[in-house]
């Protein structure tokens, strides 16, 4: 295993569920009120027909599930999976309340270790999960084995600046949030935690270049809030 996060699984699994109440808000936060911006350009870039198979990697509250849930339909099968009890609970939550509860459904495991056969779903989304799991390129190598041939990976990630001056803000944001967290009742340590993730993940092109050492082909990704996300997305083609 070759760690990308050197923060214990089960630390950061407490450290989930100490935030999960507070997530959606937080993730609006620290996103400065654009991650729905984000998605959106996922769903733009990747295409959800009625009745595909859609797997939702690292789901937390499930925004991406749900959205995926819409697009594939009831005649699709979509299936959330975290490892946090807590975040999975909140998103039975949401789906009870927009009734897709009939529609979803949500896995407690590890996404470096898939419970799925091989080549069973159309798309596999992960939305600001992949640099909380120890071995990211184990969850790449993984969420490529469980596509279909013809299938599509995409995922959103916060990422790194690469004009100088955006990336001085950026950073000066980061080490100014934790304490913003504070203002909103949340644990300072907590978010200090996922300030160290975000600008100790790998870069953009760094992230494209694992993702075709595991197989992925037709690789592009998109620079999100002038570097401080990115969305990557990448074909299995057979």
């Amino acid at each position: 295993m070759v760690l990308t996060n050197h923060h214990p699984e089960s630390e950061v699994n407490q450290m989930f569920s100490r935030v999960a109440e507070k997530y959606d808000l937080m993730n609006n936060v620290i996103s400065l009120g654009t991650q729905k911006h984000w998605r959106k350009e996922l769903f733009d870039q990747v295409t959800v027909r009625a009745g595909m198979d859609c797997l939702d990697l690292c789901c937390g509250t499930g925004d991406l599930t749900l959205e995926l849930a819409k697009q594939a339909g009831p005649s699709g099968r979509v299936v959330g999976l975290d490892f946090n009890q807590q975040m999975l609970e909140l998103a039975r939550i949401k789906a009870r309340r927009l009734n897709y509860r009939k529609d979803i459904e949500l896995v407690q495991a590890d996404a470096m270790h898939l419970p799925f056969a091989d080549s069973s779903f159309d798309v596999v989304t992960i939305g600001f999960g992949l640099r909380n799991v120890p071995d990211a390129n184990q969850v790449l190598a993984e969420a490529y084995r469980v596509l279909k041939p013809g299938g599509t990976f995409a995922c959103l990630e916060m990422s790194q600046p690469t004009n100088p001056l955006i990336k001085l803000g950026w950073r000066g944001y980061f080490k100014v949030f934790p304490h913003l967290a504070r203002l909103f009742g949340a644990n300072v340590n907590d978010y200090q935690y996922l300030q160290e993730t975000a600008q100790q993940f790998m870069s953009a092109t760094e992230l494209l270049t694992r993702m075709q050492e595991v197989g992925f082909r037709d690789c592009f990704f998109r620079r999100l809030n002038w570097g401080a996300g990115a969305l990557h997305v990448g074909t299995k083609i057979k």
